[in-house]
């Protein structure tokens, strides 16, 4: 049987399986018995095996990137060479694009550290990217939103608060540009509508109409949107 962790959830109703890159979770509410994991797991053993496979496949089509120089990493879209300068006096990384290179700047080498200081560059882009895109939206439908926060969940794209905060991941990204356009229109609807119910669905569709589309390609390839 594959190999999972277990771990308890006070907002857990009842027990369920997230697949992700790092492998199988777990997450059962408190008061459940351990004894009671295994058979549950066994019983999903079918389907864990077809999302292992899905994924697997998936990451042959999407390759990590290599994180040295000469390498490359996507960018909505476009594609990003590296130009990787190692300084061993640079107290702090540095990167910088211009046109379709990203020279970045580390002061000790590996892919560790460039991973690092692309992360946080990514996350700095995040800020403006999806800031455009959720004012835009906004302003389409009459909403507002309360704040932004760029975040770095494994799992987990995006949310809205139910005090209109943002949240959104930064690795959304490496996907292409209509995928985030669809995950903002996504927790704009949300300011409508809190829930996942047909009529949120329904709205969204107006507004996205291929959001089931972008859906169906987050749940098939947002393992492979990582750098390391």
């Amino acid at each position: 049987m594959q190999d999972y962790s277990v771990r308890r959830s006070t907002r857990a109703r009842r027990a369920r399986i997230q697949v992700t890159a790092d492998g199988v979770e777990v997450v059962v509410p408190r008061g459940l018995a351990l004894a009671e994991v295994e058979p549950f797991v066994a019983s999903k053993r079918g389907w864990i095996e077809r999302t292992l496979l899905r994924m697997r496949a998936a990451e042959a089509q999407r390759p990590r990137p290599l994180l040295a120089d000469g390498g490359t990493v996507p960018y909505l879209g476009a594609t990003l060479r590296l130009a990787v300068a190692v300084e061993p006096s640079r107290r702090r990384a540095h990167v910088a694009r211009r046109v379709d290179t990203l020279t970045v700047a580390v002061a000790e080498p590996g892919e560790e550290a460039v991973a690092t200081a692309l992360e946080r560059w990514y996350r700095a882009r995040a800020r403006v990217e999806v800031a455009d895109r959720l004012d835009a939206a906004c302003a389409r439908v009459g909403r507002t939103y309360s704040g932004l926060q760029i975040r770095g969940q494994r799992s987990r794209w995006a949310s809205c608060s139910a005090r209109g905060g943002m949240s959104f991941n930064w690795r959304l990204l490496l996907a292409p540009p209509e995928i985030l356009d669809y995950v903002v229109e996504h927790e704009v609807a949300h300011l409508d509508v809190r829930d996942h119910s047909p009529r949120f669905w329904a709205l969204l569709a107006e507004r996205c109409p291929s959001a089931r589309e972008h859906e169906a390609w987050l749940r098939a390839n947002g393992h492979t949107l990582r750098l390391r």
